[in-house]
């Protein structure tokens, strides 16, 4: 299900300003901002969470960007961050679903619609103990959780590894 957020609010103005950091200059609107809530996949990775949590020995978790166009966000909504569709727009880092802490790197793959709207989902991720990736990895090797470019880029394996928080709706 998707919620609407108010402008007033303070979620609301807590996404804009993290977007922002990295993002201003580079949109002129935020037409909306919408909180994605799925109880069924929440659980399943809340789970996943507490499970990387007690093997780590630490929180791993970080809110990530994942700029994508609208028909690929909408089926994101109805269908988590499927690893199937892994590789549409490249595996440099491994074949798996991308994510970056850097909004305006994303922002990239926000294509815009007929109206010049773009998305990007805010996501929460576990990255768990993450390794250098390379375009012929399908799977991170044994002992980690995610491949990386060293910087900002994250590439999870596993479905359940992300949690759409977030879409915001930009122009």
């Amino acid at each position: 299900m998707r919620f609407t957020l108010l402008r007033e609010t303070e979620e609301y103005n807590s996404i804009v300003t993290k977007f922002n950091e990295a993002m201003t200059g580079k949109y002129t609107e935020i037409v909306r901002i919408e909180r994605i809530q799925n109880e069924t996949w929440y659980m399943q990775y809340l789970t996943h969470h507490l499970e990387f949590k007690s093997r780590l020995g630490m929180d791993t978790e970080q809110r990530l960007y994942h700029g994508s166009t609208k028909e690929a966000a909408d089926d994101i909504v109805k269908s988590w961050f499927n690893r199937s569709f892994a590789g549409v727009n490249g595996t440099v880092y491994g074949v798996g679903v991308y994510f970056s802490s850097n909004a305006a790197y994303s922002h990239g793959y926000a294509r815009p619609n007929e109206n010049g709207e773009r998305n990007m989902f805010v996501a929460r991720v576990l990255v768990g103990k993450t390794t250098p990736g390379n375009s012929s990895m399908k799977t991170p090797p044994t002992g980690s959780d995610s491949t990386t470019d060293g910087k900002h880029i994250f590439v999870t394996y596993h479905d359940v590894q992300a949690y759409a928080e977030y879409l915001i709706t930009y122009k």
